[in-house]
């Protein structure tokens, strides 16, 4: 049960960064827009930073789809979260009127028109989703599983199939028929 909760939570990650990286990507512009309206990077670092971020979100969002470095990613994936709450909270703090560019879009909008408690809470549940795969990375279909990542190897294990959790010894023992 909770490896499906955990496929679950790195599913649902994943396509929160691919969808994110992709509709960033596909308009670099209004990206620039956006990091440009949060009003803390100083001018040269904007243009990198907007075009890195599309480029981060979907390495992020293909490692989470196939279950590769879990752990590293859910950690990476976490403090990017953490980066984007804060440049949240402290557009709302300044009492700058811009949407976050999360999903696209983003920059200067009309007063009154700010989101920022749904976007943090939005986030924030996002970062839980990558709390649970950096203390319990282990999921199904993933390359992860099938390399014996992120599991606890014991040598009483019967298990050869992909991701099992036996030592590679006994999974060729246990291939063989000699276990």
């Amino acid at each position: 049960m909770l490896d499906t909760i955990g496929t679950l939570a790195r599913l649902g990650l994943a396509a929160v960064w691919l969808i994110s990286g992709a509709i960033k990507l596909a308009d670099p512009g209004q990206t620039f827009i956006a990091v440009k309206a949060y009003d803390v990077l100083p001018q040269e670092l904007i243009r990198p930073v907007a075009t890195a971020l599309p480029l981060v979100e979907l390495v992020l969002g293909l490692l989470l789809l196939f279950g590769l470095a879990t752990r590293w990613v859910a950690t990476v994936a976490l403090v990017l979260l953490a980066v984007l709450v804060a440049g949240i909270a402290q557009s709302w703090a300044r009492g700058l009127s811009i949407d976050c560019g999360c999903f696209g879009g983003g920059g200067q909008v009309a007063a009154g028109q700010t989101a920022y408690p749904q976007e943090i809470l939005r986030d924030t549940g996002f970062a839980l989703l990558a709390v649970w795969l950096l203390v319990r990375p282990r999921t199904l279909f993933s390359v992860d599983g099938w390399l014996g990542w992120g599991r606890q190897r014991t040598t009483d294990d019967t298990s050869a199939g992909p991701g099992s959790s036996a030592p590679l010894a006994n999974r060729a023992s246990i291939a063989e028929g000699k276990e």
